[in-house]
């Protein structure tokens, strides 16, 4: 899988846990026993010209409002047909929140600073990978800021 091509590449200890189908982040939270607030969110968004990868816990939906602050532009969500152009490599939905492995820009929510270590999509609907949080800033370069909503 690309996603762990590109950790191994950095020199990023990971660990990848196979589990039970499931689609939403909330879902693969619930099947892997991880807390909600631990378990990234990435909702691929456009932000003016630009794709993007905005991540959150999955326990939060995103502010369009107050990530359009932070990008300094207008921010809206992409529709499946941009993301299958975007995500050739994954299945649709469980891309990895890194933007940097697909060539795009990543902004997090504070609040996942929090975790000492976040668990993630690995490309597929039946996988995930957990690593540091400290890695994740390190290998997804994000810029930061408030913008998901806790539910």
């Amino acid at each position: 899988m690309k996603i762990e091509e590109f950790l191994r590449s950095r020199k990023v200890p990971y660990t990848k846990r196979h589990h039970p189908e499931a689609f939403t982040a909330q879902e693969v939270a619930a099947v892997t026993h991880v807390p909600g607030g631990k378990m990234l969110k990435a909702v691929v968004i456009r932000a003016g010209d630009e794709y993007a990868l905005a991540v959150c816990p999955a326990s939060a939906r995103i502010s369009i409002d107050a990530l359009s602050k932070i990008a300094g532009q207008s921010v809206r969500l992409a529709n499946e047909g941009e993301m299958e152009g975007i995500f050739s490599d994954t299945d649709l939905g469980a891309e990895a929140p890194i933007g940097s492995l697909y060539g795009l820009m990543t902004y997090a929510d504070d609040s996942l600073s929090q975790n000492k270590e976040v668990v993630f999509q690995a490309g597929s609907h039946t996988d995930v990978i957990e690593i540091s949080y400290a890695d994740f800033v390190n290998v997804a370069k994000p810029v930061t800021g408030r913008f998901a909503e806790h539910i």
